[in-house]
């Protein structure tokens, strides 16, 4: 008797494929940026630019598992977005309540301001769209 693997069920079908190239982009120019800003002048705003850098792992994280699919991976990536929504909105209301505090920009700060607001809709359409999902991924 052989075992058969099942393929994971896709996470990227519809609006799914516009999460993956949103966070895809939001990769690109969080790592990008942090790690200029970390190579060329870190000494000037440490925690920001240290910030970005991480934004940018959840943004690859979270692309990785919508990539990925499978119900593990969709779990994964709901329990990612929320932390990155908590993240969004802690570090968007420290830099508005303490601006002193961060001499330079992070990619969330001011809610994602800098980017469109981009990083506090995209964590809140992408768990949208993976509790939708949710019933189209479970047998």
């Amino acid at each position: 008797m052989t075992a058969v693997e099942e393929k994971p069920a896709r996470l990227i079908t519809g609006p799914g494929m516009l999460l993956v190239w949103f966070y895809g982009v939001m990769v690109v120019g969080a790592v990008s940026r942090s790690a200029y800003q970390i190579a060329t002048d870190f000494g000037r705003a440490p925690l920001a630019y240290s910030l970005s850098a991480v934004a940018g792992l959840v943004y690859g994280f979270i692309t990785y598992t919508l990539i990925r699919g499978g119900e593990r991976a969709r779990r994964a990536a709901l329990v990612c977005c929320a932390a990155e929504l908590a993240g969004v909105l802690v570090v968007g209301t420290w830099t508005l309540a303490d601006p002193s505090a961060f001499p330079d920009a992070t990619v969330w700060s001011d809610y994602g301001m800098g980017y469109v607001f981009i990083p506090v809709l995209l964590p809140l359409s992408a768990m949208y769209w993976l509790r939708r999902s949710r019933t189209a991924v479970t047998p």
